[in-house]
């Protein structure tokens, strides 16, 4: 008897234009050979790949590569919704990339090429529907970035940033394999809703030490890819030594694919009782970790890497409530994935627009620099400062950034529906210790110059006026955070 597999080409229409968009790359390249051929063709294609998934996933939920009712592909809206973020990610550090590539020591169709197999990886990432999908396409996420950090000629730093990500993501691949081989030895499955049915109807293989294991090893070594404490340390030395637009795409693209997949994973496959306290520790941890050693950095792309370090906290804090929302209602799960799927967007978007300010602020081809380098930026270029500034306070939480404002109430929101006020507490804590730095940084834009002979020098009377208002608003977040936590809080200890 033999098995029919019919194949959606239309549910692969984003990968599809992925995948062509790179080997376009690649032909434009060797039969053109001018750089702004090249760029264009790979901008295009993410336009279009951006169109694409938005078409596709506007309609009904469409499967493919099917065993029964196990799906390989499954490209819903959310799904859709992924892929066309990649390709807007891609759009815009392609477009921060002009002076890196206009005449510089990266040559432009590798760079080209690279980042459109990356975009490929994150596309088909979104629709993945079984673990050995998920897996490739995190890789074909990540791979190219090795070389993509590395490719600036010359450049020392660039190389050592190379080989740090490159040890410490195979490292966390062999984890996440290893851990996906052991779930099919304990549950003979691999399809992600498959293992979630297997695990719930028998929840006595939990207790097998072995699947114990596996559950801790995908957890762990998807946790790699968000940059997660205790497995942290690569990403401020990567993001640092990388060039500015290929840092930009590491902390926005690579984390969300970590995101992703660490989302299907711990909402289609594994229980949230086991998993939920695990994330719930690593949310604390990478949160706390992040913001207490982003205020001590004096380089403005470690300070940027250690608070996307922080930011991966407030993603994974949703996921790590799962365990009290399971006890509760499917509202309280649902919006507890809402929220962690709202702020990794918003927070991708806030920190590529903060990196491309960066950019716009340094000299063509140069390094982030020190945070002293961007002093009195705004009386050079205001209406950039402006943008950063903006960016700076919409990753604070803060109004007029709206965004990340949002991105934030959401996140305590869903804790507090799911039942787990102290970790509210704990994200709201952390979030008023981020305005330190975050608004440093904005006012240190509009400070005065350095004062002559004195390293860094000293804020002006604006930069103390900007020191004020900061102080101000940390002082009015924090108030404002405790009175409306508060009444939830003393709600939630009444009830247990």
């Amino acid at each position: 008897m033999s098995l029919v597999q019919s194949v959606d080409n239309v549910a692969l229409l984003p990968a599809y234009l992925a995948a062509g968009t790179a080997v376009l790359v690649l032909l434009a390249d060797l039969l053109v050979a001018r750089r702004a051929s090249t760029v264009a063709v790979a901008a295009a294609g993410a336009v279009a790949t951006a169109v694409g998934a938005a078409l596709v996933g506007a309609g009904e939920t469409r499967r493919t590569f099917c065993v029964g009712a196990d799906c390989s592909w499954i490209l819903d809206g959310r799904a859709a919704l992924v892929a066309a973020v990649f390709a807007l990610l891609t759009l815009g550090v392609l477009g921060l990339s002009g002076p890196l590539l206009r005449g510089g020591p990266t040559p432009p169709g590798e760079f080209c090429f690279l980042l459109a197999c990356s975009m490929t990886g994150g596309v088909v990432l979104g629709a993945a529907g079984d673990l050995i999908t998920l897996i490739v396409a995190l890789e074909t996420l990540t791979l190219p970035l090795y070389v993509l950090v590395g490719l600036r000629r010359g450049s020392l730093a660039s190389a050592e940033a190379a080989v740090t990500f490159f040890v410490v993501s195979v490292v966390a691949t062999t984890l996440t394999l290893l851990g996906a081989a052991l779930l099919y030895a304990v549950t003979g499955g691999l399809h992600l809703d498959r293992l979630g049915a297997i695990l719930g109807d028998r929840p006595e293989l939990l207790d097998l030490p072995l699947a114990t294991a596996a559950v801790a090893l995908v957890v762990l070594g998807l946790a790699f890819k968000v940059a997660a404490v205790p497995f942290h340390a690569w990403a401020p030395a990567t993001y640092d030594g990388a060039p500015l637009p290929v840092a930009a795409y590491l902390s926005t693209a690579s984390k969300l694919g970590g995101v992703v997949a660490l989302l299907a994973v711990v909402q289609r496959a594994l229980p949230a009782d086991v998993t939920g306290p695990v994330l719930a520790l690593l949310a604390v941890l990478t949160m706390t970790v992040g913001n207490l050693v982003a205020l001590r950095q004096r380089r403005t792309v470690r300070l940027l890497a250690w608070s996307s370090v922080a930011q991966a906290g407030y993603i994974l804090a949703p996921l790590g409530a799962l365990a009290l929302a399971a006890g509760r209602t499917d509202e309280a799960r649902a919006e507890a994935y809402a929220a962690a799927v709202a702020y990794a967007v918003f927070f991708v978007l806030l920190e590529l627009a903060a990196f491309a300010a960066l950019v716009a602020l340094r000299p063509a081809g140069a390094d982030g620099g020190t945070v002293d380098d961007l002093r009195g930026s705004a009386r050079r270029q205001p209406w950039v400062a402006a943008a950063l500034a903006l960016a700076l306070i919409g990753l604070a939480g803060l109004p007029p950034g709206l965004a990340g404002l949002f991105a934030k109430v959401t996140v305590v929101r869903s804790l507090l529906t799911g039942g787990a006020g102290w970790l509210a507490l704990v994200v709201a804590v952390n979030a008023v210790i981020g305005l330190a730095y975050y608004l440093r940084l904005a006012a240190i834009l509009y400070a005065g110059d350095a004062r002559p002979g004195e390293e860094g020098g000293v804020p002006a009377a604006g930069g103390r006026v900007a020191w004020t208002v900061t102080t101000a608003l940390a002082l009015a977040t924090a108030l404002a955070v405790v009175v409306g936590l508060a009444p939830q809080l003393v709600l939630d200890l009444a009830a247990h």
